[in-house]
């Protein structure tokens, strides 16, 4: 008998799930290509030089990069307007968070990634996980950041944007500042969206995870390990399910 699957996502979530990843991808490429600083270039010199010389010059690559980042913006503000309950329910899961239980799983996950399950056992504590809701606190923590961060990148873009078409020289500071953060939330949201990327598209465990970001469903028995919490809620509404 086949094992039962579970309604995760509907067509909005993956839509907006993708946008976000092609976008993200795209802003990085053009925005790497307009670092012009041997110091900190991660792709090495040649690659803002040809990325230039493809789109035909600086100029143009930043206009690229802004008219990216405007429609990733206005994208999102589309998806909330068209499904306020949805992004209503994302927020409110991800920022949720149970300090004993969350908290848990946490550190837990982290030593069995790392030790694996003797080094637990060594101290007297279970391996077990603690159960877990629609999202872990693994998920949970990078939508947070994610959240937060794009939130940021997306102020410090548009006073960026704003900055040689609206503001004057009195504001100077303020743009040098949203320069500043601006990178460094890229990069902190970067180096998260890597471990998310292994942990949702590479770690056999989270396989069927990454699958539902194409199909909107899951396993029941992928749903009842990793998010025992959510499976007990849905299981018994037969609109949620199907053979």
């Amino acid at each position: 008998m086949p094992d039962k699957t579970y309604k995760r996502h509907d067509r909005s979530d993956i839509f907006i799930h993708w946008f976000n990843a092609a976008c993200w991808l795209l802003l990085l490429l053009t925005g790497v290509g307009l670092i012009q600083n041997p110091a900190i270039d991660p792709f090495g010199s040649g690659y803002p030089a040809w990325l230039r010389s493809v789109v035909g010059g600086g100029g143009n690559l930043l206009a690229i990069h802004e008219g990216i980042g405007l429609v990733w913006i206005a994208g999102f503000i589309l998806y909330t307007v068209v499904n306020f309950r949805g992004a209503k329910f994302f927020l409110a899961e991800v920022f949720a968070v149970s300090p004993a239980r969350d908290m848990g799983w946490m550190l837990k996950k982290i030593v069995l990634m790392t030790l694996g399950p003797k080094a637990l056992k060594m101290v007297g504590a279970d391996p077990a996980l603690p159960d877990q809701g629609y999202y872990n606190m693994g998920q949970k923590a990078f939508a947070q950041a994610s959240v937060v961060g794009g939130v940021v990148i997306a102020v410090t873009g548009v006073i960026m944007y704003l900055s040689d078409r609206t503001f004057g020289a009195e504001s100077t500071g303020m743009i040098g500042w949203a320069v500043a953060v601006h990178f460094i939330s890229v990069g902190l949201v970067f180096a998260g969206l890597l471990v998310h990327v292994y942990m949702a598209a590479i770690s056999p465990d989270e396989r069927p995870g990454f699958k539902s970001m194409f199909t909107g469903v899951v396993p029941g028995g992928y749903a009842k390990h990793h998010h025992r919490l959510w499976w007990e809620k849905v299981r018994t509404e037969p609109e949620q399910g199907s053979e």
